[in-house]
This record gives C-alpha cells, structure tokens and sequence, in this order.
C-alpha cells in the first residue's frame, strides 16, 4: 500500500488555498499568484496543473507546471515550477514520484517537451531529464541551469 497520496488539485480542489500558502511559504512568491494559476487550472482554462504529496490530509511535497519559471526563454514553454519536499521526508522518492506523475499528466494531454530550471546537478537526470541550455533568470545575476523532459 502506498505510504503517501499522490493527487492532482482537481482531485482535492477543496486544499486550494492551504496549497497557495503552503507554495508560498515554500519560495516566497506572493499567494495570489498561486492561486491565480490554480484557478486558471481549476476552471479549465490551461492543461497546466498543479500536483501534491500528501501525509494524511497535510501537503508534504509539491510542484506545478506554468507558461514561464520567470526566465528569458520565453520559447521554453511550459515550465515545471516551485519544486518542493518538506525537508524530514525528503530522500523518499516524493520529489521523483511527482516529477513522473508531471510528465505523464502532461504528455497524455499532447503536451511535451516541457521545461524546468533549477541549481540541481545529477538530481533530474535520474527521472528522465537532460540538461538543455544555460537560461537567465529574471532579475537574477546569474545564469540557472534549464532541463527538459520530452
């Protein structure tokens, strides 16, 4: 029996708001733009969702997929985005588990390639993903490692 659920948002639209604080408190992107995104998806206006690990009914890991992870690849598009597992439950496989459940959800939707940016080196490769190009991220001094899964 798995030990954890694995759900999309439309599985649980009721954890909206808990899951655009619980991002947010993750990496500081103000709530409301999460939940712009998520009502975007929730309404059906965008194949893009947004996918969750629960313990219970508390969220333990999460990711979405967006247009643009705030890069100047503008043609790199979608984006998975806000990559998270909570710290004591990491080392599980969560994080793969979701990356995976991504990639189905998306290509059984017609959408593939799709992107993510990240500092991470050897973490992605496991789960498919191969390095594509070096991105600049907006407002950042540095370029960010840019990772595509088709």
């Amino acid at each position: 029996m798995e030990k954890y659920q694995y759900i999309t948002l439309k599985e649980k639209p009721d954890l909206k708001n808990s899951a655009a604080e619980w991002f947010h408190s993750k990496w500081k992107v103000p709530a409301e733009a999460y939940l712009e995104c998520m009502d975007a998806y929730l309404q059906n206006e965008t194949e893009y969702g947004w996918y969750l690990c629960l313990d219970s009914n508390q969220i333990i890991g999460g990711m979405g997929v967006i247009e643009n992870d705030f890069h100047d690849r503008k043609d790199l598009t979608p984006n998975v985005c806000a990559v998270y597992t909570e710290e004591k439950y990491r080392c599980q496989g969560i994080a793969g588990n979701l990356l995976n459940m991504v990639v189905d959800d998306m290509k059984s939707k017609g959408v593939s390639p799709i992107y993510l940016v990240t500092d991470h080196i050897g973490f992605y490769e496991k789960y498919g993903w191969e390095f594509l190009c070096m991105v600049q991220g907006d407002g950042e001094p540095d370029m960010t490692r840019m990772y595509i899964h088709q």
